[in-house]
């Protein structure tokens, strides 16, 4: 049987958000689809290529070599589609077609706002944003899902343009009532014993921050893992530690007064946000606009 004749592109997109989630009940929730519904097309799909796509141990799916062949045969039919939707928005020019960004949680509180300005200026694009954190957005990059990504440095294993965009210092507070709270000039060193509020493993601020007290000698004391900025802040606040966040994440604590920012030797540590997409990846035209926007417009 022909998979080309047979095979719909409806069912393969069923397939490959199968792959991607790695669960039926995830796929179905993404999709607005009933999960009955789903593993029929993923079924009758499974039926005309003659072989099994998924296997199941224990309560997990996994890709037979079935399974693997088609979902790289699908991401390559996704990726055609999306250039042939560019391709025709771009005969009508940037006030038509779609933008699909995905942003660092960090920067959640520069980007948006100039997503609404650029979105005022261009009524017409259809725009889809994901906010995550680092491994959301690489797992992302890695499968070609949007159309740019702003965050840190991207990895040097991936095939990528990557442009530096805006600053993003990270500075390190303290709850207001803590010994060091107006102490000038701090050293590293006086921070070894102290606790530390941390991101995620993996997460940018959370590698910069143990690679500056790493070249002072100092391993920091973990006393919790946090995977937001909004928690961390009020950790922080409660007095179980101290953090290193993006300044752009705490002002408006630090202006109230709920946090406190320690002067301490070495920071604000200085970093960049980035905008990256794969290399050689045809931009559409509205994201080309989105693009020059932003660094028309970066903070």
């Amino acid at each position: 049987m022909s998979l080309a004749r047979h095979a719909t592109l409806n069912q393969l997109r069923i397939f490959l958000a199968v792959a991607r989630h790695g669960s039926f009940a995830r796929a179905a929730e993404a999709l607005h689809l009933s999960p009955p519904t789903l593993s029929l097309q993923v079924k009758q799909l499974a039926e005309t290529v003659g072989q099994p796509l998924f296997e199941q141990l224990g309560k997990k799916i996994y890709l037979t070599a079935a399974g693997h062949t088609l979902a790289e045969g699908c991401q390559d039919i996704e990726a055609r589609m999306e250039r042939l939707t560019q391709d025709l928005a771009a005969l009508q020019g940037v006030e038509k077609g779609s933008l699909r960004l995905a942003i660092l949680t960090t920067v959640k509180y520069t980007v948006p706002k100039l997503l609404g300005g650029f979105c005022a200026a261009h009524p017409g694009i259809e725009v889809a944003m994901v906010v995550g954190n680092r491994e959301n957005l690489l797992q992302r990059l890695a499968q070609n899902q949007d159309d740019l990504y702003i965050m840190g440095q991207a990895p040097d294993g991936l095939d990528v343009v990557s442009e530096p965009w805006g600053d993003n210092p990270l500075v390190l507070v303290a709850p207001p009532n803590h010994p060091l709270a107006t102490a000038k000039r701090i050293s590293p060193q006086r921070l070894a014993s102290e606790p530390f509020i941390l991101r995620e493993a993996g997460s940018g601020t959370r590698l910069t921050a143990e690679r500056f007290f790493g070249q002072h000698g100092i391993t920091l004391k973990n006393r919790l893992e946090v995977g937001s900025n909004e928690a961390i802040k009020q950790t922080v606040a409660g007095g179980l530690g101290l953090a290193v966040l993006s300044a752009h994440t705490v002002g408006p604590e630090l202006a109230l007064g709920e946090l406190v920012q320690l002067d301490v030797a070495g920071f604000p540590l200085l970093r960049n946000w980035h905008v990256v997409y794969a290399r050689g990846k045809k931009l559409s035209a509205a994201a080309t606009a989105f693009r020059a926007w932003l660094f028309e417009h970066r903070p």
